[in-house]
This record gives structure tokens, C-alpha cells and sequence, in this order.
């Protein structure tokens, strides 16, 4: 049986990393047999009707299974069902799908959030003036990292988020939209983020003369490079994002259900924490223009997903 990975956006080195990871286990698979094809399908722009057409192609196309990183939580749930109804099983990751017929594969976004929230309150003794730099908008990522900083602020009234810009997951987008702020911004004293945009925010703050907040970084090599750099200096951070290698993760309970396992359809997997003492090992092994990774086998899936 053949899958297709649809996905929504490409333009960062989260997004590219992904893709990857998808290849580099999938390839592998097709050799064995455990699928027939498993090819990559990326849309032009962000938008979710280029993305309906995307999938309705690919269900015409015969794929008995179709895995979404979706640009909207709702705005492909119409095509999915469709979808299921051709007997073509979904699986979305990532940018989840809300459609309930498609099986949702997710990290605990808030989460991510709060940790940010969390660590800073604890290294600014509840009290600072903090930026929020968004990912894209629309996109159901965005929202539920968002929503985890704005509930777990609530326990930090000494925190105060004195401004926030959409950096869309990207270095150089997050850079000339920080720089743009930062006039209108007084003393900076922490950086809640998303991922694939503390390296840019890092360059801005310095491009403005003023003293380094504690930017919170999402596994880039370029991020964790800076950060080993500042160490230098005694600076602290802490770096978390949801693995590239999710990707991975998606693939196999995929492959898992055409095989006929029975799963549920709502399934979450780990984030990736770089913790200050493993900075190093695992800078050392990640890529210049990657991101510091986690792919998974057919046995650790299974293995995550059988012990929830």
C-alpha cells in the first residue's frame, strides 16, 4: 500500500529536517516491503485550499493512506472526510486535523508553553518584562503554545509580556520583526518562543545595542551554537521543541494501521528537551543547518503508543 505525506509549508529548517527524517526511514521501508511508495507532497504557499487540492489529488491517486501536517485545524476536515469515506486512512501530526474520523498524533503544546513560562518565572524570581514571539498564524501550533504561555502566566502576576510578533518559525522573518519592536519596548528581561526564531531574535537585541533577555531557544545547530558561545560568558537558557523526527513517528503508526493494529485516534509523543549538561553532545552531533533530532523506529512507536 502506498502513503503520502501531505504537507502545508516548507520554508524553515524545522520543516526541511521533517521532511528528511521522513525519507530516511521511509526509503528503507519501500525496500523491505512494508509499503509500496511513500512520497513527499508539499504545497507552494501556507494556504489550506492549495492543500484540499493536495489531498484530493492524492486520494484519486489511489494512496491507501495519507499523512497531513495541516495548515488549518479545520479547514481540510471537509477533504479528509472525504478521505475516509474512499477508505484512505489519515493520520495528521504536528499541525493537527480536528476531522474525527482522522487518527491525530500530537506533543502536549501547551506544554511547551508553560515550561518557557515556568523556567523563566524560576531564573527571574517571578518578575520581568518578557516577548512573545509567535510561529505562523492560523496554524494550530501557534494557538496552543500561545494558550499554554497565557494560562501559566496567570500564576506569575510579577511576568508581563511587553510585546509579541509572529517570527512564522523562521530566523531571519523573527529578526526583522524583533528589530521592528524593539524601539516601542522597554528593558527585556526574558523571550518566550516557538522554535526557529531565538537565533534571529539573539541578532536583533545585539543589532540594538541592548543587554541579552534570556531567549528561550527550540533545538536549531545555529541556536545551540549561540547559546554554547554566550556560555562563555556564564549565560543560561533552557532549548525544547517537538522533534523534526515527528515525521517518523507519524509514518510508523501509519504503516502500523494499514497492517491492521488497532490504535486510538488521539496518540502523543514526547517533545526533545537539550538540557544544559548534554548541550554539547548534542551540538556535536547535530548538522549546521539542522536541528538537534529524534527518529523513531517501528519498535519505540509501538512502544510509546502501547504503554498509553
Amino acid at each position: 500500500m502506498k502513503i503520502a505525506l501531505s504537507n502545508n509549508y516548507a520554508g524553515n529548517s524545522w520543516r526541511q529536517t521533517m521532511l528528511k527524517s521522513w525519507t530516511d526511514i521511509t526509503d528503507p521501508a519501500v525496500k523491505q516491503g512494508l509499503v509500496a511508495a511513500a512520497p513527499t507532497f508539499t504545497t507552494a504557499e501556507n494556504q489550506a485550499t492549495e492543500q484540499v487540492q493536495q489531498i484530493q489529488n492524492l486520494i484519486l491517486q489511489g494512496f491507501k493512506a495519507i499523512v497531513v501536517d495541516a495548515a488549518s485545524p479545520t479547514a481540510l476536515n471537509g477533504v479528509i472526510k472525504q478521505a475516509c469515506a474512499a477508505g484512505v486512512t489519515v493520520v495528521s501530526f504536528d499541525g493537527i486535523a480536528t476531522e474525527p474520523c482522522a487518527y491525530r498524533i500530537a506533543v502536549d503544546f501547551q506544554k511547551v508553553g508553560a515550561m518557557q513560562v515556568d523556567y523563566l518565572a524560576k531564573r527571574l524570581n517571578n518578575k520581568g518584562n518578557l516577548l512573545e514571539i509567535r510561529g505562523l498564524a492560523g496554524v494550530s501550533v501557534d494557538d496552543e503554545i500561545h494558550k499554554g504561555m497565557v494560562d501559566e502566566l496567570k500564576k506569575y502576576p510579577g511576568l508581563k509580556v511587553v510585546g509579541s510578533v509572529h517570527g512564522d518559525w523562521t530566523q531571519t522573518v523573527a529578526q526583522k520583526q524583533v528589530a521592528g519592536i524593539l524601539p516601542t519596548l522597554p528593558k527585556l528581561d526574558g523571550v518566550l518562543t516557538q522554535g526557529g526564531d531565538g537565533f534571529g531574535t539573539a541578532n536583533a537585541i545585539k543589532d540594538a545595542g541592548r543587554p541579552t533577555p534570556i531567549i528561550i531557544l527550540g533545538n536549531r545547530q545555529e541556536e545551540l551554537a549561540w547559546w554554547a558561545d554566550q556560555r562563555k560568558s556564564g549565560y543560561e537558557t533552557m532549548s525544547v521543541t517537538i522533534p523534526p523526527g515527528c515525521s517518523t513517528f507519524a509514518f510508523w503508526v501509519t504503516q502500523q494501521l494499514l497492517a491492521g493494529k488497532k490504535l486510538p485516534h488521539e496518540i502523543q509523543m514526547p517533545l526533545l528537551e537539550v538540557q544544559a549538561g548534554e548541550l554539547d553532545a548534542v551540538l556535536a552531533k547535530t548538522p549546521q543547518g539542522a536541528l538537534a533530532n529524534k527518529e523513531y523506529t517501528r519498535d519505540e512507536v509501538l512502544q510509546i503508543v502501547d504503554a498509553k
